[in-house]
């Protein structure tokens, strides 16, 4: 609400506008000149995608955790609906692999599982023995 107008509301009235070709362009050009964005969704998703390659420079993984918050953003919960959009089919392939691209595991219990197994064995290796300690960590992991 801006000086008693629903500026969202009308917005996204001009965004529906312009998607049905009603919107006259000179009004589109002056909407974009003060940097409105048509496809908020779209600009959302960008913001969040930069947020992961962050991450994933800075840990050398992309392994994020489900509460993880990353510049005032829960990154971990969106990621994990990008997870459940893929398994739905919703998923647009060319967001697909650009998560891809940047290490996003898509079943990341099973890459948790794979992972942790591996400690295991190491352990098993090397002390001869499967018998780990309840609070035994191994590579950082509570095993």
């Amino acid at each position: 609400i801006e000086e008693g107008k629903n500026l969202g509301r009308w917005l996204n009235t001009q965004r529906y506008q312009k998607w049905n070709g009603e919107l006259h362009k000179n009004l589109e050009e002056r909407l974009e000149v003060v940097g409105i964005v048509w496809n908020a969704h779209s600009e959302q998703w960008e913001n969040n995608y930069r947020l992961v390659v962050k991450f994933q420079q800075r840990e050398g993984h992309s392994n994020i955790p489900f509460k993880h918050i990353e510049e005032g953003k829960n990154l971990g919960r969106w990621l994990n609906t990008q997870r459940y959009q893929k398994w739905n089919g919703e998923l647009h392939k060319n967001l697909e692999e650009r998560l891809e691209v940047v290490g996003i595991v898509w079943n990341a219990h099973s890459e948790q599982w794979e992972n942790n197994y591996r400690l295991v064995v190491k352990f098993q290796q090397r002390e001869g023995h499967s018998n780990i300690p309840f609070k035994h960590i191994e590579e950082g992991k509570n095993l």
